[in-house]
């Protein structure tokens, strides 16, 4: 191909490109925006969120409005293979940032961050779900490593938003440098499986390695061990996003030291991105580019599926075990995040053990992560809005500090209960459809050990839910003080009421949830 006719093809290719980027695009402007409301008009305090309620508005509107939203979608490769569009990366992208808009609303709610400092802190959010939107959207190595430092960068300096807090500034260096070292190792694992395959493009890369197992290079015992070092080292910047142990060392002291406000965007929207990519990635290299290809990947398929249900079951294990002595209630949601993470990979190692063989099981493992995914959106987002609203009325953070809460705000601590009811998975809440489609996808994997773990795990997380529930309901006031009263009427009351009323509507629809699971799920796996 000469030169013009390369410039010819990226301009044909820009133009239908922009126009799948449109969401991605209204978060670049709504980012200028927000700037520029700061410095032309620094009185209007509250400018800076009318723009970013609006902005994220328009972004959502634009992603909701496009066809692989609404029916299936082959892959799209967009900015010559850069990036892919299909129906997955099209429900990740409404998933985030819907859940951007949500994160709007609470955040003005519950007063965090101050008005000073409300401008660079919707620019660091909408940043980091720019680069959110990049993860699960990417189709080159290039694009998996910018779009993992987009969304980590910022979060490192959202952990420290509020100054003057000892504690926020060591979450912050803590989070600095797990991540860097994390982002070192991948940078390293990716430039070792480029270079032994010879592209950077993950399809092509996947076809590559497919034909490297043809020849018969599975003998080459030196380039075997350079492809599965590197394909470790790339697991270790996952597993840091995902918070998977034993990389989850950071998780809970930046849960603590941050606030509330910032918590809760950690644990949804980034476990939400790094799930995306780990199932593209995992997909990518265990079917490849057709059938020839998937039926010679069956090493790597063998490979990636066993080490993300070993990851799987070692996380969701010790964050259940580790939230039992927790006294804190965001370090106890921390390990609570951890734990699910575990249970969210569960129905990732399914998917990638079914991919040779049964696609429709595939297909339904994926759908299940969907579904969980959404679920847990709203399950953690209350819960962390019920720390956040509560810390405002009584200046504590700690389980004992919601004693006899009950007796002054029912309606707050019995929408924290049903959330917290969810969370372990009892129906009739979401939590449960959420568990049950994860955990069918492990039986119809075969991955009973797995299954078991899952199911044991979940007996042990009713334990510490159930001391807080306890506290809330049972304990007596404290002695010193009255337990804040914040009714339900309230907009606190309104918000925690609204997050748990959803986990019984989507209990009862969850005929739709799953289709539409589904219809994201058939971008991945055809």
């Amino acid at each position: 191909m000469s030169f013009h006719d390369l410039l010819q093809h990226v301009f044909q290719d820009l133009g239908p490109s922009l126009a799948a980027f449109r969401p991605e695009l209204a978060l670049c402007a709504t980012i200028l925006l927000v700037l520029l409301v700061q410095m032309l008009l620094p009185r209007w305090r509250a400018g800076a969120y009318y723009v970013m309620l609006f902005g994220t508005a328009a972004a959502l509107y634009w992603a909701i409005g496009w066809k692989g939203f609404s029916e299936p979608l082959r892959p799209q490769p967009l900015f010559t293979g850069l990036l892919v569009l299909d129906s997955f990366s099209a429900w990740l992208r409404v998933l985030l940032l819907g859940f951007a808009l949500l994160f709007t609303g609470f955040v003005r709610a519950s007063g965090v961050p101050d008005p000073e400092d409300a401008t660079d802190f919707y620019v660091l959010v909408l940043g980091a779900v720019l680069g959110m939107c990049l993860m699960v959207s990417a189709n080159h190595v290039l694009l998996v490593f910018l779009g993992i430092e987009m969304a980590s960068v910022p979060s490192y300096v959202l952990a420290a938003t509020q100054r003057g807090r000892r504690e926020g500034s060591e979450a912050a260096l803590k989070y600095a440098v797990f991540g860097g070292a994390a982002a070192g190792v991948m940078l390293y694992g990716i430039s070792l499986v480029a270079g032994a395959l010879g592209s950077a493009h993950l399809p092509t890369m996947a076809h590559e390695l497919a034909g490297w197992l043809q020849k018969g290079g599975a003998s080459d015992h030196a380039q075997a061990a350079v492809l599965v070092l590197g394909g470790l080292m790339w697991m270790v910047g996952l597993a840091f996003k995902l918070s998977a142990v034993p990389f989850h060392f950071w998780l809970p002291d930046v849960f603590e030291g941050a606030p509330a406000e910032v918590g809760a965007f950690l644990s949804i929207a980034s476990k939400a991105a790094a799930l995306g990519l780990l199932v593209r990635l995992a997909l990518a290299f265990s079917l490849g580019g057709s059938s020839a290809d998937a039926a010679l990947l069956g090493p790597p398929r063998l490979f990636l599926g066993g080490l993300i249900a070993l990851l799987a079951a070692v996380t969701c294990t010790f964050g259940n075990l580790a939230a039992y002595g927790q006294t804190n209630m965001k370090r106890l949601l921390a390990y609570s995040t951890i734990a699910h993470a575990g249970y969210m990979m569960m129905p990732v190692a399914a998917a990638v053990t079914l991919a040779g063989s049964d696609p429709a099981g595939a297909r339904a493992a994926v759908a299940a992560l969907v579904v969980y995914l959404a679920v847990y959106l709203f399950m953690n987002l209350g819960a962390f809005a019920f720390v956040a609203f509560l810390r405002n009325a009584t200046g504590g953070e700690s389980v004992a500090d919601y004693a006899g809460l009950v007796r002054r705000s029912p309606g707050l601590a019995v929408g924290m209960a049903i959330i917290l009811f969810s969370l372990v998975g009892l129906p009739p809440l979401a939590g449960f459809t959420a568990k049950f489609g994860a955990f069918a996808a492990l039986w119809n994997a075969r991955l009973l050990t797995l299954l078991v773990i899952g199911g044991l795990n979940t007996v042990l997380s009713l334990f510490y839910y159930l001391r807080v529930v306890k506290m809330m309901l049972l304990a007596p006031e404290p002695a010193h003080r009255e337990a804040p009263t914040i009714p339900l009427g309230s907009i606190p009351g309104i918000y925690v009421g609204l997050t748990a009323a959803a986990m019984l509507v989507l209990f009862f629809c969850w005929g739709g949830l799953w289709n539409m699971g589904l219809a994201a799920a058939a971008g991945l796996v055809q």
